[in-house]
């Protein structure tokens, strides 16, 4: 048993520890994302140390459950914010008015994944203003042909690459570009839409991870991240960032995106949203992201019901309360708040 909690606790220590090491390669980021995960099995060594401890007295095994508790302390505070417990940082506003909210359906839909229907069967029933699809072939985009009576505003680019993208709008695009930021396989889009009259700015974005199939390093993503959100603190309209990051909520290179940008993240304080993997309970974090400015409050998210791809679909509903340059993206969260009666 000895031998045994300490290899488990040497690994747990690494593992907290790895994701500041030098370095981008995906064996040091890659621990980034099962802070929860680590967290759980922490406990429980913690736990089975205690009990060693009890029949045994050593201080090694007392030792290394402080070390463990400092490190479960330290994983706690990377998804903290992100739980029912952490503070709001966006404001749900509880009467919105129709003609300023704004609706997206974010879904990787798996390439390989040939249920079309189940995803058409949710956008027939939730009926997004804006739906972005992500691994989306030419199989994906013929059979989605039928609900362009409803979205009748599209970007195609269908890819086998695990790395197509769609976008299927009922509102007009004042603006689109088709963009390849960093690498030639891999696009993003970015839109101007109008929402009461005013212009909006969406950006869509799927790097690619780093990962011994994708990417070896984590340099390609997280430099996309950094441009896009240095792109989102220049603009003075409104602008929403969404799609799958490949990234979780808690990492470094997503906080730092958001220190970038000013953008806010409407999960915080309200639950994980965890989207992938969706076949598999033990192993889940929140890759697929809607991120906006601070002109905007929240109607409503949710993670929708899977239908056979590895991501589950993201709903989320924006309610579009300043416009323009009425508000500055980096007023303080609580001070928002507050003075909005409306605020959970």
């Amino acid at each position: 048993m000895f031998e045994v909690l300490c290899i488990i606790s040497g690994l747990m220590i690494f593992t907290t520890v790895a994701p500041h090491l030098p370095g981008k390669h995906w064996l040091i980021r890659v621990w980034e994302f099962p802070r929860v995960q680590q967290m759980v099995i922490i406990a429980i060594t913690i736990v089975a140390w205690g009990v060693y401890f009890y029949y045994t007295a050593d201080m090694t095994a007392a030792g290394l459950a402080i070390i463990l508790a400092l490190c479960f302390i330290y994983q706690s505070v990377w998804v903290f914010p992100y739980t029912i417990f952490g503070p709001k940082e966006v404001t749900r506003i509880k009467s919105p008015a129709k003609e300023k909210t704004f609706s997206i359906l974010t879904s990787n839909v798996y390439m390989h994944n040939k249920n079309f229907d189940g995803l058409i069967k949710l956008v027939e029933k939730y009926q997004p203003d804006m739906l972005v699809t992500l691994e989306s072939n030419k199989d994906w985009e013929d059979a989605l042909e039928t609900i362009h009576k409803d979205y009748p505003h599209r970007i195609p680019c269908a890819l086998e690459n695990l790395y197509g993208m769609h976008l299927y709008s009922k509102l007009p695009f004042k603006e689109k570009e088709l963009r390849y930021i960093i690498e030639d396989d891999v696009p993003s889009m970015q839109v101007t839409i109008e929402v009461d009259g005013h212009d909006v700015i969406v950006y869509l974005l799927h790097p690619k991870p780093p990962s011994p199939t994708e990417n070896e390093t984590a340099g390609p993503r997280d430099q996309e991240l950094t441009l896009v959100g240095q792109e989102v603190l220049d603009q003075k309209l409104p602008v929403i960032v969404a799609g799958d990051l490949n990234d979780v909520a808690w990492s470094p290179t997503t906080r730092r995106f958001r220190s970038l940008s000013k953008a806010r993240d409407p999960r915080r304080g309200r639950g994980f949203f965890n989207t992938f993997h969706a076949k598999h309970k033990l192993i889940r974090w929140p890759l697929d992201h809607v991120f906006h400015t601070d002109h905007f409050d929240l109607v409503d998210i949710k993670r929708l019901k899977g239908y056979g791809s590895d991501h589950f679909p993201l709903l989320t509903k924006l309610h579009l309360t300043r416009e323009g340059d009425a508000c500055s993206s980096s007023s303080a969260p609580d001070a928002n708040n507050k003075a909005n009666p409306e605020s959970e």
